[in-house]
């Protein structure tokens, strides 16, 4: 698949700064995937102004209309319920009839998973679907996941990330053999919880083909202990979210720093490009889109509070996934996974 074939649908209405932001986010990414054809899902009075300004995204794109948006308070539950013709769910639901290769999103977090799985199922072998994403560090990138789709998740759902993780790594970070390790309070076996503790000892077991290190802590993820980082919804969302904010914490530390005093000044004006250099490696925008792992299709999540650049990124992402043919690649790796699972269970039972 190449991008000139692709259509990506979009949730116009999602995000803090809708449609606004994803109209201008959209036009950016027409620079990049000049091929691409866009599916605009929400209010068609809201979009048309917004399109005769944005002249390379106005012939690129069709706008299927509807008035009802999902609120960012709203329940997963009250949303399946009730935003069955909402942008966020018709979006969806054309990458479940074919009418796209992915779709993009930067609405509510918890909805777009109820409604994804509801539409789009899960793949076979995967329980819950799981938000992944990359992640900067010392010697790179690794993925981290979940990142809060499941805020509870048992000691299964750990090693079926661990899974999809490793597939991650290698179809999308190149990583011929990802080292895998679970976010835990300690790197000590009898530390964490129960789930953390069963989900260790199965990936320890060697059944799946997986180059398991071990537990890590929340400082082994900025120094790219591992290339993947397992954990529950929760921690994940916590630990992204406090990552971010110390970036954005050390920006305006830096920023005061250099206007003290007529001396910084200069040493700014010496410091500039390499300052800049470092702004744009730790950027968020640089890593906005984070990718619903386990679902039947192509989902991706943008931050809600990202820019017009930010949400070209979520684009970018999805017009990856779907190029590489992800999700395939996915579905086989699975496949491999659960055969070598059952091939070490044969002799076990064989000895019972």
């Amino acid at each position: 698949m190449t991008a000139a074939r692709l259509t990506i649908a979009l949730d116009a209405m999602g995000g803090d700064d809708a449609p606004q932001m994803v109209i201008k986010g959209a036009n950016i990414a027409c620079k990049r995937f000049p091929d691409v054809h866009y599916l605009l899902f929400g209010d068609e009075k809201r979009l048309r102004p917004l399109l005769h300004k944005a002249q390379k995204l106005a012939h690129r794109c069709s706008i299927r209309h509807t008035e009802e948006t999902v609120p960012n308070d709203m329940k997963p539950s009250v949303a399946l319920r009730q935003g069955r013709q909402s942008s966020m769910r018709l979006a969806i639901d054309a990458v479940r009839d074919g009418q796209a290769a992915g779709v993009v999103s930067a609405g509510n977090t918890g909805a777009l998973m109820a409604m994804a799985k509801i539409s789009l199922r899960m793949l076979a072998g995967i329980d819950r679907p799981a938000i992944a994403s990359f992640f900067p560090t010392m010697r790179g990138e690794s993925v981290m996941l979940d990142l809060g789709a499941n805020v509870e998740c048992d000691a299964n759902n750990l090693v079926q990330f661990a899974a999809m993780g490793d597939v991650f790594a290698r179809t999308v970070l190149g990583c011929e053999q990802p080292l895998v390790g679970i976010l835990n309070v300690g790197s000590e076996e009898m530390k964490g919880h129960d789930e953390v503790r069963a989900a260790a000892a199965t990936l320890r077991g060697g059944a799946l083909p997986i180059q398991f290190h071990g537990f890590v802590e929340g400082d082994d993820i900025p120094a790219g202990t591992v290339d993947v980082v397992v954990t529950d919804g929760f921690t994940g969302n916590v630990a992204l979210k406090t990552a971010e904010g110390t970036a954005k914490l050390y920006t305006e530390f830096l920023r005061g720093a250099f206007r003290s005093s007529w001396v910084a000044r200069i040493g700014y004006l010496f410091a500039r490009h390499s300052l800049q250099k470092v702004r744009s490696r730790t950027d968020p925008r640089r890593y906005n889109g984070a990718i619903l792992l386990g679902l039947n299709g192509i989902v991706v999540k943008s931050h809600g509070g990202t820019d017009a650049v930010g949400f070209a990124n979520a684009i970018g992402v999805a017009v990856d996934m779907a190029t590489n043919r992800f999700n395939d690649r996915i579905r086989d790796d699975l496949a491999r996974l659960s055969q070598a699972a059952q091939t070490a269970a044969q002799p076990q039972a064989a000895a019972i």
